[in-house]
């Protein structure tokens, strides 16, 4: 089995694959974002790095024998004027600086070409770990009916719209309205603006109405920045009056599968997989 680097980047995707890493007996060594990183990360062997120490990462993973690098969680794009980049970091530098401009999909693609270019293979989570995805059909009890089915494909094609413009990964849609499109707030923060917005358009939990997506987008590497859910989404699509949430078979990660799926029944909303040829 080969030994993975895992760089760590915020939220709780990271330590969820280590431990599945250390349960399933895979040998992992993790690169702990500065700043960024769980507090939890620290009970796994690893070091501490800058965002712009590429060097450190490249090192650490050669010395401990790692084959395989995966990146994980979030990790918000650099104030490139107060970068330290170590001599590694410096000599991508200029590139890192053309992706960027040209999105975030352009930036982890960047990444990912610099990992590969020193020999290693790149694993997205949802390789290092299978049971993370969305399944095709309803993660829990609930399935969406047909008039939820509509504001959900509906929804999946904004997504994908905004996804082909490197803007965000998700959009909410009402009875066929557009209620939000995510940008860089993150999709708590957009669904907390679908949450103020007036119930006659969003329905509410005695009526809900209205479905949150989330999508790759349609040009990224599905290695880096698949779109993610979990518990915490579930919890503000609900709040929201929001009626469920859909992705994409196989290309969602689910945080915490299975209290996602039984949070979802408890709340009364539906977490469905879409197959792609759908």
């Amino acid at each position: 089995m080969t030994k993975l680097g895992l760089i760590a980047g915020g939220g709780s995707l990271p330590a969820s694959l280590a431990a599945h890493c250390q349960s399933a007996g895979r040998p992992l060594i993790v690169i702990r974002l500065k700043g960024i990183s769980d507090p939890l990360m620290a009970a796994f062997p690893g070091a501490d790095a800058g965002i712009g120490e590429l060097g450190k990462a490249i090192a650490l993973f050669r010395r401990a024998g790692c084959e395989a690098v995966c990146m994980a969680g979030q990790v918000s794009r650099p104030d490139f004027r107060h970068l330290k980049p170590d001599a590694r970091g410096l000599l991508a530098l200029p590139g890192v600086i053309k992706a960027a401009r040209a999105g975030d999909d352009g930036l982890l693609t960047f990444l990912v070409r610099e990992f590969e270019k020193e020999g290693f293979a790149v694993e997205g989570a949802h390789q290092v770990m299978q049971a993370l995805t969305l399944p095709d059909g309803p993660l829990g009890a609930l399935s969406p009916d047909a008039a939820q089915m509509e504001d959900a494909l509906r929804a999946l094609d904004i997504a994908r719209q905004i996804g082909r413009l490197d803007i965000g990964q998700a959009a909410v849609c009402c009875d066929g309205l557009v209620l939000a499109v995510e940008a860089q707030e993150g999709t708590e923060a957009m669904i907390g603006r679908v949450s103020q917005l007036p119930q006659a358009i969003r329905g509410g939990p005695a009526a809900r109405r209205g479905v949150l997506a989330k999508a790759c987008k349609p040009q990224q590497d599905i290695r880096v920045d698949l779109p993610v859910i979990g518990p915490d989404t579930v919890r503000a699509v609900a709040q929201a009056g929001l009626s469920g949430i859909v992705g994409e078979a196989g290309r969602l990660l689910v945080l915490d599968r299975a209290a996602t799926g039984a949070l979802a029944d408890a709340l009364g909303v539906f977490v469905f997989g879409v197959p792609l040829e759908g």
